[in-house]
């Protein structure tokens, strides 16, 4: 369905639920799949999400439970909230052991333990023992549901086995060969096992280089293997080496999509869960206190300003140009801000090169800032009439854009040295120290240029 008839289509569902007439946007609902369902309610707003998802619960509860699974963790605790313990139950009963600990996870402590007590004991079990790893790690995204043998079975056995689970697995494209103490010897794709006599035992033919990761690696790097090896799926093993689990490639998805939303909303001050279909309130608590943090800082650049007052108040040209060469300093930092928050994200950048990438981001500053300075001088000297004018922008532009490579290069680079995620504090540092930089290098030239 291309997005101008999808579109369409949301509008007509949110006319319809709006109007009461819920049956006949259900009816819409239960042919779309799972995530376009998801699509519908992420733009249907309050009262009307939730009223058309609880109908979806009543009338179709595998597919509201798979379309939950879509959803962010803000949408799902609004549509679980006010739905009966006993259809949430029902809805997580639906869902894989990992997509239901994810839910679960995000719903108040008492609601949460009042499921896990009610749900049935061995779904019960797997879900808690996810939750109980720390958030963001492979063991709270894997799946307990994998394929195992011992590395004796032979090939023939394998496929009668894997014919007799496979509607129990998550995924079963590879398996897992393990020893009597279930810890992990090596891996056979579905290839292999069709290219091989049925008499041939695993250990055999199986690849003993098997990647893996244990419960406590973190997910980002997960998905970064997954990535660099195209793998379909990827072993979870404790730390005895036993297999725990699996982590399948449509959790690495989901997992690339929330580190690079976190990542970018990090990046402007924003929180991941504030949406632009949300709670006015939540955002104002989640978008303040970062806008309290910059009106400090930007307080210490007004500290700059008025130590240069006599100056400013001599020449009025440079409170005019002022907020060109602030501007002109930002942008360049942005730039080489972002860059390096994003190679470090990708994982495509150590300590030991630091010195090249800023060596390399400050000759593409200042080759940018003499440009820039250039232009921008020339056309201050025929706007005001006044070759000295002309040259202050111009050596302030060309210093201010090298101090906004520079430090944009810089401060990523050492807040991950430091173990502090770059995403996150990156901005407010850049931002602070290329404003006052840039300040005090323009009006310290224009005081010295510009005096009489």
């Amino acid at each position: 369905m291309n997005q101008e008839r999808f579109d369409v289509l949301i509008d007509s569902i949110g006319r319809l639920a709006r109007r009461g007439a819920t049956a006949h946007a259900l009816n819409i609902l239960e042919k779309l799949r799972p995530v376009e369902v998801a699509t519908v309610l992420k733009a249907l707003q309050g009262r009307t999400r939730e009223s058309t998802f609880a109908g979806l619960a009543d009338r179709d509860p595998e597919k509201a439970a798979e379309s939950l699974s879509e959803l962010g963790p803000g949408f799902v605790r609004e549509l679980l909230e006010p739905l009966s313990s006993d259809r949430t139950l029902e809805l997580l009963a639906l869902l894989s052991k990992d997509d239901a600990a994810v839910l679960v996870d995000v719903l108040p402590e008492p609601l949460r333990d009042q499921l896990l007590d009610r749900l049935q004991e061995e779904h019960a079990r797997d879900v808690q023992e996810l939750l109980n790893f720390e958030t963001e790690t492979a063991g709270r995204i894997m799946t307990p549901d994998f394929f195992a043998l011992g590395e004796d079975v032979t090939v023939s056995e394998a496929i009668t086995a894997l014919q007799k689970r496979s509607e129990d697995l998550e995924m079963s494209f590879y398996v897992y060969v393990v020893d009597g103490r279930n810890h992990l010897l090596g891996v056979v794709n579905m290839r292999q096992l069709l290219l091989n006599s049925p008499s041939t035992p695993l250990r055999k033919f199986m690849s003993t280089d098997v990647i893996r990761v244990t419960t406590a690696t973190d997910q980002e790097e997960v998905a970064r293997l997954v990535a660099n090896y195209n793998l379909i799926a990827l072993p979870v093993v404790d730390a005895e080496n036993r297999l725990v689990g699996i982590v399948t490639v449509d959790d690495i998805i989901d997992v690339i999509k929330e580190e690079a939303t976190e990542d970018i909303y990090a990046l402007a001050g924003v929180e991941a869960d504030d949406r632009a279909t949300g709670s006015s309130l939540q955002s104002i608590r989640s978008r303040l206190p970062w806008l309290l943090l910059s009106l400090g800082t930007a307080m210490l650049a007004a500290v700059v300003v008025n130590a240069f007052r006599d100056a400013i108040g001599h020449a009025i040209v440079l409170a005019v140009l002022m907020p060109v060469v602030l501007a002109m300093g930002g942008n360049a930092a942005t730039q080489s801000m972002t860059v390096v928050v994003r190679s470090i994200g990708l994982d495509n950048l150590v300590w030991s090169v630091a010195a090249r990438v800023i060596l390399k981001e400050s000759i593409v500053a200042a080759l940018n800032g003499a440009v820039v300075g250039l232009i921008a001088g020339l056309s201050a000297s025929v706007w005001f009439r006044n070759t000295r004018v002309g040259v202050v922008i111009a050596v302030a532009l060309l210093l201010s854009t090298v101090v906004g490579g520079l430090v944009g290069a810089l401060v990523p680079m050492v807040l991950k040295r430091m173990r502090i995620d770059p995403a996150i504090a990156s901005s407010i540092f850049v931002t602070t120290v290329t404003v006052i930089v840039g300040l005090v290098i323009f009006l310290w030239a224009g005081r010295l240029l510009l005096a009489n």
